[in-house]
C-alpha cells in the first residue's frame, strides 16, 4: 500500500474539524442517552405490545430510531456502538417476531416503501462488520427469500416480476392492511391529504364520500382486490436486499436478478414513452388491474406520495445495478420521471390544498416556502398531474453523483436556477430521513458556499442538542401508542458527516445502499472510520477524482489513515497530489510568532484503492486523488480484506 507523511502544520485549527470532531463527541454521549432511556435491559424498545392491535403495518417503526448508528460507528464512533447496534437489531427482531410481525428474523409479508425503511439497520450492520459470520447469513437467507428459485414464492421468474405488493418470508401476502379492506372511510383523518386510494368508483369523487359506510366498504373491498396484488414500482427497492448479499458473495445469481428484474421494469418504462408504471397485474401486463392506465397502483403515481416513492425506488434500482454491473445505463429508469415531472412544473409558493407534504416543506425551506418556488407534480390520476411541491434534490443529486454523467450535472443546473430558493442557505432541521440538506451541499462543492461545512455541523450540533432536550422533557415509562415515537427523538445525526467525510449524499431512506467516494480506517486500531483528533473534509468531487483534507487536531499523538476509494473499494487511486512543507515552521525559538509556512506539492503514484496516510502531531494534508471509478468488484471490505481483481465478478 502507498503512503504519504503530511509536514504541513494545522497551525490554527479550521472552525470545521473542531467543530466536526465536537460532533463526534457529542453523538456518543447522544447515542447512550438514548438507549439509556427508551431501550430496556436486553436493548429492546419500552414497548407494551399488548396493547398493540396485530396488524401488518409497523415493524419498520422499531428499527428506525437506531438506522443511521452503524454509520456513526463506520465514520469514526464509539467503539462500542457497534456491539450496541447489533444488541438493539437482535433485540427488536425478537420483539416483533413475539408480536407476530416477523418470521424467521424476516418481515412477514408488507410494501418495499417500509420495508426499505426497516432494512437500514440491517444494511448498515453488514457494512459496518462484514466479519460477523451471522450476519453475513443472515443477509444470504434474506436475499434468498426474493429470488425466483426461492420456496417463499415472492418472485415469478418467466414474468420477472414480484408477485404482490405485500411479501416477505411469509410469501405473497395478497390484499392490503386488513383494517381498511374492512372499510376504508373518512375517519382515517391521517391519509385525508392524500386524497382517494381510487379515483375510479362510481359514487366516491371526494374524501368527504367516504363518511358514507357503504362506500367506506366498497372502496375497502376494492384496494383489497386492486391493491393487493401483482407487482409495483416500489418493489424496485428489493435490490438493495440482493445487492447487500451480492457484496458478501459475489454470487451470479444475485447479480443476474438484480439485472433481470430492473431490466424487466425498463421495458415496461420503454412500453410507456420512457416513464416507469407503477403497476402490473397478476399476469404481467401493466395496467391489468387498472383498466389498462400505468398508474394508480399502492405507492406509486396516484397514490400515497407519488414521485417519492417511485422516483426513490427507480433511483435505488438504477443505483443498485450500476453497483453490481459497473454500467451506469441503468439511470434512463430513473432520469425520465425527473424529467418529465419538470417539464410540467408551475410556479408559486406552498400552498394548503395544492400539496400533500405542506408542512414538510414549510420546515425544509422556512420563510423561503412563500416564494415563487418552482413546484412539480408528484401524482398523477384520472385528471391528470396534481400535488405540486419542490423537488426532492436527493433523486437528481444521487443520480449525477454516481453516473457522472455532464447530462445529470446539467439537470442539476436546471433545478438549482429554477427552484426559487437559495441553494447556499442552511436550514436548521432534521426529519427522519435524516437528509434535505444536499442543495448548500452540492453548492459548496461547486465552490459557491465556502462556510457550509462550519455552518452544517453548528446546525447539526443544533440538533443533537434539541433531540436531547426533548428526550429529558419526555416523562413516558413505557410507550404504549407512539410507534413513531423514538424515530422523532432519535439523536444521531449523520448526515453532514456523510457528506463532509464521504463525498456522498446521505442514503435514500426507502432502502438505498450508503455510497462513498471515500472511506476511511484507523490503521492502528484497525477499524473502521476517522481515528481520534482526526477531521476530515471532502472539497471537491468530479468523475475523475476527489479533493479531501484531514487534519490531526491533536498536539501529542501520531495518527495514521487509511484512505479508501469507494464505499465498497470498487475504485482504484490513480495517483494523488499532497502539499507539503518546504519551510518557515515553526521558526526560531526566540520569535514571537513564525513566519507563513512554504509549501509545495507532491505527486505519489498509487494505483490501488487504498492509501496510507499518515499525520504527525499537528499535522494537516490536502490530497487530490486522481481516481478512475468503477475499477474492481465492489465487496464488504474489511481492514485487512478489501481487494478483489478487477471486474472478475461483475
Amino acid at each position: 500500500m502507498a503512503a504519504v507523511t503530511a509536514s504541513v502544520p494545522t497551525c490554527e485549527p479550521p472552525p470545521w474539524a473542531v467543530l466536526q470532531r465536537h460532533l463526534f463527541a457529542v453523538l456518543d454521549d447522544a447515542w447512550r442517552a438514548f438507549e439509556d432511556r427508551y431501550c430496556d435491559e436486553q436493548g429492546g424498545l419500552r414497548f407494551d405490545f399488548d396493547g398493540f392491535p396485530p396488524c401488518r403495518d409497523g415493524a419498520d417503526d422499531f428499527y428506525e430510531p437506531f438506522f443511521n448508528w452503524p454509520m456513526l460507528y463506520m465514520l469514526g464512533g464509539a467503539d462500542d456502538l457497534l456491539d450496541a447496534c447489533k444488541t438493539h437489531w437482535n433485540e427488536v427482531t425478537r420483539q416483533l417476531t413475539d408480536a407476530g410481525f416477523l418470521v424467521d428474523e424476516y418481515e412477514r409479508g408488507y410494501d418495499w416503501f417500509h420495508q426499505g425503511e426497516a432494512l437500514l439497520l440491517f444494511y448498515g450492520i453488514c457494512a459496518a462488520d462484514p466479519s460477523d459470520e451471522t450476519f453475513r447469513q443472515r443477509a444470504l437467507r434474506f436475499a434468498d427469500l426474493y429470488l425466483p428459485e426461492s420456496p417463499a414464492g415472492n418472485v415469478d421468474g418467466p414474468r420477472r416480476m414480484i408477485r404482490a405488493p405485500h411479501t416477505g418470508a411469509g410469501g405473497p401476502r395478497r390484499g392490503v392492511n386488513e383494517e381498511w379492506a374492512a372499510g376504508y372511510g373518512a375517519e382515517l383523518f391521517n391519509m385525508k391529504p392524500y386524497g382517494l386510494p381510487l379515483e375510479d368508483l362510481p359514487g366516491i369523487e371526494t374524501w368527504d364520500d367516504l363518511g358514507d359506510p357503504a362506500n367506506a366498504l366498497r372502496m375497502g373491498e376494492a384496494m383489497d382486490r386492486r391493491l393487493g396484488d401483482g407487482d409495483v414500482a416500489v418493489n424496485l427497492a428489493s435490490t438493495s436486499l440482493i445487492a447487500n448479499a451480492w457484496l458478501y458473495s459475489h454470487e451470479a445469481r444475485y447479480r443476474d436478478w438484480i439485472v433481470d428484474y430492473v431490466q424487466a421494469w425498463r421495458e415496461r418504462a420503454a412500453g410507456c414513452g420512457g416513464l416507469i408504471p407503477d403497476n402490473v397485474g397478476p399476469s404481467g401486463q401493466v395496467g391489468e388491474l387498472h383498466d389498462g392506465r400505468w398508474y394508480g397502483g399502492p405507492y406509486g403515481w396516484t397514490w400515497p406520495h407519488g414521485l417519492h416513492s417511485v422516483g426513490a425506488a427507480a433511483v435505488v434500482a438504477a443505483v443498485n445495478a450500476a453497483l453490481v454491473t459497473g454500467d451506469t445505463a441503468w439511470f434512463d429508469l430513473a432520469r425520465t420521471p425527473l424529467d418529465r415531472v419538470l417539464a410540467e412544473a408551475t410556479r408559486g409558493p406552498i400552498r394548503d390544498g395544492d400539496s400533500s407534504m405542506t408542512a414538510t416543506w414549510r420546515q425544509r425551506l422556512g420563510g423561503e416556502a412563500d416564494g415563487d418556488l418552482q413546484l412539480v407534480p408528484h401524482r398523477h390520476g384520472v385528471h391528470g398531474w396534481f400535488d405540486r411541491q419542490p423537488l426532492q434534490v436527493a433523486f437528481p443529486a444521487w443520480i449525477w453523483w454516481c453516473s457522472g454523467d455532464p447530462q445529470d450535472g446539467r439537470r442539476l443546473a436546471r433545478v438549482e436556477a429554477e427552484c426559487g430558493y437559495d441553494w447556499t442557505t442552511v436550514q436548521g432541521f432534521r426529519d427522519k430521513e435524516e437528509a434535505g440538506h444536499e442543495a448548500p451541499w452540492l453548492s459548496y462543492l461547486a465552490g459557491r458556499n465556502p462556510d457550509y461545512p462550519a455552518r452544517a455541523l453548528a446546525m447539526a450540533l443544533g440538533q443533537v442538542a434539541r433531540r436531547m432536550a426533548l428526550i429529558r422533557e419526555d416523562d413516558s415509562t413505557v410507550r404504549t401508542d407512539d410507534i413513531h415515537w423514538w424515530q422523532r427523538l432519535n439523536p444521531v445525526v449523520t448526515e453532514i458527516l456523510v457528506q463532509l467525510t464521504t463525498g456522498a449524499p446521505a442514503a435514500l431512506y426507502n432502502g438505498g445502499l450508503q455510497q462513498a467516494r471515500v472511506r476511511y480506517w484507523d490503521a492502528d486500531r484497525r477499524r473502521p472510520g476517522l481515528p481520534a483528533d482526526v477531521a476530515a473534509l471532502v472539497e471537491s468531487v468530479d468523475d475523475a477524482g476527489v479533493t479531501v483534507q484531514l487534519v490531526n487536531l491533536s498536539n501529542t499523538a501520531e495518527r495514521r489513515v487509511v484512505v479508501q476509494a469507494g464505499a465498497f473499494a470498487e475504485d482504484r487511486i490513480d495517483h494523488v497530489v499532497a502539499d507539503q512543507l518546504d519551510g518557515g515552521y515553526p521558526g526560531a525559538g526566540r520569535a514571537y510568532r513564525s513566519d507563513e509556512p512554504a509549501t509545495s506539492l507532491r505527486r505519489i503514484e498509487v494505483s490501488d484503492n487504498r492509501l496510507l496516510v499518515v499525520l504527525p502531531p499537528g499535522t494537516r494534508l490536502q490530497l487530490a486523488m486522481s481516481i478512475s471509478r468503477r475499477q474492481f468488484t465492489p465487496s464488504h471490505p474489511t481492514f485487512d480484506r478489501y481487494q478483489e481483481k478487477q471486474n472478475d465478478a461483475r
